[in-house]
């Protein structure tokens, strides 16, 4: 891989941390007012109409017939179960919890990545893995004091881990045969469909909110999924699921700075130290070994001593 496609991917991958990173202070706000289904069916139509606006101007045509066995995979599990799951398990679990289970997701895609699509298992991969995880956890421990998780919240969170670890492992080799905008607009265009029937739902519920939960809708839509799965999609051409999956661990980092900086919630030391472990634990998962300096060969000095 160039150096300047390299530098392409992790800043895509960078854009997609960002955006999903915000999504979680979105999706709280936003469900104070919309239910799971119809904040689900909000988002992915919303990104939907949009992409596939972009799909038709830039006259892609359709993904050949290998591509939509996995985007109709991803469009049922990515798209659908895993935002419906998400959704509704952040109104019953706090954010630390649902932080720490769903991060159980990159430890999947690196054991599925690595059985299901021979990418190996590189022992800088599971240590940076290991060391993100214990710093979710740490940032889950000091944002989980003021309550008990829910065994349905649990549950959820879980359900959207094990639905985001499958549909990255699918979307990999999906993307061999489609584009990363065809796979995104029609993955979403499914998932728009098989929710319609919240649509009376969405429609009386935003008729009832305030603004901001029509603006949340939009900007879910627009960024976390429209833009941040494309960039995602684009980034995964240039790595390994696994070690792309691994820059996930950045997301309760960043969720932290941005609930202090949009919710007012003062971060302790001890978020702070484990949003740092995080960090550090991508850092080694993307790190490469250092290739030792080849032998010299003896022949090569020992010639002119030979000549003489």
């Amino acid at each position: 891989m160039s150096e300047r496609f390299h530098t392409r991917a992790a800043i895509a991958a960078g854009i997609t941390v960002l955006c999903w990173a915000s999504a979680f202070v979105s999706i709280r706000d936003a469900g104070r007012h919309l239910d799971p289904g119809p904040l689900t069916l909000g988002r992915a139509g919303v990104a939907a109409v949009v992409l596939l606006a972009v799909w038709a101007v830039r006259r892609e045509g359709l993904p050949s017939k290998r591509a939509w066995p996995g985007i109709a995979t991803s469009g049922v599990l990515w798209f659908g179960v895993y935002m419906i799951a998400l959704n509704w398990g952040e109104q019953l679990v706090d954010a630390g919890t649902a932080a720490l289970i769903v991060n159980i997701g990159p430890i999947l895609i690196a054991l599925l990545g690595g059985w299901v699509l021979k990418e190996g298992f590189p022992p800088r991969l599971f240590l940076g893995i290991a060391v993100s995880f214990a710093g979710v956890a740490v940032v889950s421990l000091s944002m989980s004091q003021h309550g008990a998780a829910s065994v349905a919240g649990v549950l959820l969170c879980l359900v959207s881990a094990i639905t985001y670890a499958i549909s990255v492992v699918v979307q990999k080799p999906t993307l061999q045969h489609c584009s990363s905008l065809q796979f995104t607009a029609f993955g979403n265009a499914i998932a728009a469909v098989l929710c319609l029937p919240f649509a009376p739902l969405l429609f009386s519920q935003l008729d009832a909110a305030p603004a901001s939960a029509t603006l949340h809708v939009l900007y879910l839509g627009l960024f976390p999924t429209a833009l941040a799965f494309l960039t995602w999609g684009y980034a995964l051409r240039f790595t390994t699921a696994g070690k792309l999956g691994a820059t996930t661990y950045v997301v309760p980092a960043i969720v932290v700075v941005l609930s202090w900086l949009l919710l007012g919630e003062i971060p302790t030391w001890l978020t702070l130290a484990g949003g740092a472990l995080a960090l550090i634990g991508v850092a080694i998962s993307r790190s490469r070994a250092r290739k030792s300096a080849p032998p010299v060969e003896a022949t090569d000095a020992a010639a002119p001593a030979e000549r003489t």
